[in-house]
């Protein structure tokens, strides 16, 4: 399983319920791809955060960092 392959069935590994074949071919693939491995942990974190509705402050200069990212990415998009 490619690391492509794997981000296509994320939302199966994040399912407990489901089971069989495909889950063990993606616990396989976690067991050697650490890059994998991380973006399923921030996935299931992010969700965590989300279903608590927990908010945190972002500190001011990654606020403005930020700002400044989208405000450039949007002035591209016009073209």
């Amino acid at each position: 399983m490619t690391c492509t392959e794997f981000l296509q069935q994320l939302d199966e590994m994040l399912d407990p319920a489901i089971a069989g074949p495909l889950r063990a071919e993606l616990q396989q693939h976690l067991r050697c791809c650490e890059h994998c491995e991380i973006t399923l942990n921030t996935t299931r974190k992010t969700i965590e955060i989300y279903r608590r509705h927990e908010i945190y402050e972002l500190p001011e200069d990654l606020r403005e960092r930020l700002h400044e990212a989208i405000l450039t990415k949007c002035k591209g998009c016009g073209k």
